[in-house]
């Protein structure tokens, strides 16, 4: 198949959230990039859509994120003082559960560890008991009586679509180019250049990026097809009764957990602008094709959420949907990301498995894949907890 053009110092296969942020990162470093998505991002097709994404600090995950998180912060600011665009709203971020609980087996003492991470990094935070989490914040109804809440003011969310967009459109002002609705078909390494294959000619380059989502599996095959698992992701929107208690002003992005295993969820306040209440569950269901996932949800599933997440336990928020999306979710073992040389290219460095709470942390990921490729002497990002030798 013939080369498309001359070599390229980098080529990022997948524009999504952590795509767009590496593209950038590679262009402003002067490296002559080029982006590949198979749709036209930013898209609602893979994981980096939905109005909407929490972005905190304190991340119950683990110490090991939240550098990450806290550099996404940065850039971001500095992105919206240098566009004008809206980016991140800082409306605050509840973690309510109970601090002697373990969790569920994913996020196992997500609450205790969110203000262990806060106190380790000296982010700004606050422990609610139940009578203060009640005053501040009443759309909370329905708590368990130990329930209490990590309170984070300076978290919030983001924009994702807009997010993605800045940082393409930054990309292409530093040079890159992207080809959009292009599908990528095989990756080849040789000595020194990374051959990227689609439907329409081949790419060269020095150094490639996958980001593709849940199609790093289908792209790549062993060992990625064992440790990812894409996984559909269905969002609501509720109609409020009383949408004042919603507004980025009264309300903060939230994660809930249930006490006595009843799993939990998260959701936001109602951009201005917008409409509906935002609360999803994250699902551990079975391996999804990403080609063949089912769009929209039943009537069935949805009454059968509210009922069970939603109903006594968010004052006035109706059965009434107002809209209705699906996301992929790519998960690895222990919902920790995959971030790492392909085993057999060490040309290609592989960023995955965002196992749903990536898109906080995306901006400050690119950053650092791309210091690892155009300037690996810098160092100021440790990627090794999210390598591949700790999966065996």
């Amino acid at each position: 198949m013939p080369v498309q053009s001359a070599k390229y110092g980098a080529v990022v296969v997948g524009l999504g959230a952590m795509g767009a942020a590496a593209l950038y990162q590679l262009a402003q470093r002067g490296v002559r990039a080029i982006g590949i998505d198979r749709f036209d991002p930013p898209h609602d097709q893979g994981s980096s859509h939905g109005e909407t994404r929490i972005t905190r600090l304190g991340v119950g995950e683990g110490p090991d994120f939240a550098p990450f998180a806290i550099r996404s912060h940065e850039i971001w600011r500095d992105f919206e003082a240098k566009t004008g665009e809206s980016l991140m709203v800082n409306c605050g971020c509840v973690v309510i559960g109970q601090e002697q609980d373990e969790g569920d087996r994913n996020k196992p003492r997500f609450f205790g560890r969110s203000r262990e991470v806060a106190e380790r990094f000296g982010i700004e935070h606050a422990m609610l008991d139940r009578a203060a989490l009640n005053a501040r914040f009443p759309q909370f109804t329905g708590l368990d009586a130990h329930d209490a809440a990590y309170y984070e003011p300076g978290a919030g969310f983001v924009y994702p679509e807009a997010c993605i967009r800045v940082q393409l459109e930054a990309a292409e002002r530093e040079g890159a180019t992207i080809l959009r609705n292009t599908a990528v078909t095989g990756i080849v390494q040789g000595n020194n250049w990374v051959r990227i294959e689609t439907a329409t000619g081949a790419i060269e380059a020095e150094y490639a990026v996958v980001a593709a989502g849940a199609w790093v599996a289908k792209l790549l095959g062993a060992p990625f097809d064992r440790l990812l698992r894409p996984t559909r992701q269905v969002l609501h929107w509720f109609e409020a009764d009383e949408p004042g208690l919603y507004t980025p002003e009264k309300c903060p992005t939230y994660i809930r957990h249930y006490a006595h295993g009843g799993g939990h969820v998260y959701g936001f306040p109602t951009p201005h602008g917008a409409t509906g209440v935002k609360i999803a569950e994250e699902r551990r269901t079975a391996w999804t094709d990403p080609d063949a996932r089912r769009l929209g949800s039943t009537g069935e599933e949805i009454a059968t959420f509210h009922a069970q997440f939603v109903a006594g336990k968010f004052a006035g928020v109706s059965p009434r949907l107002t809209a209705v999306k699906t996301c992929m979710y790519t998960e690895a073992p222990g919902v920790n990301f995959l971030i790492d040389q392909h085993p057999d290219m060490d040309r290609v460095t592989v960023i995955s498995a965002c196992s749903g709470h990536g898109f906080k942390h995306s901006a400050g990921i690119g950053d650092a894949v791309a210091e690892r490729i155009a300037d690996p002497r810098a160092g100021r990002f440790d990627l090794r907890p999210f390598g591949l030798a700790r999966f065996g």
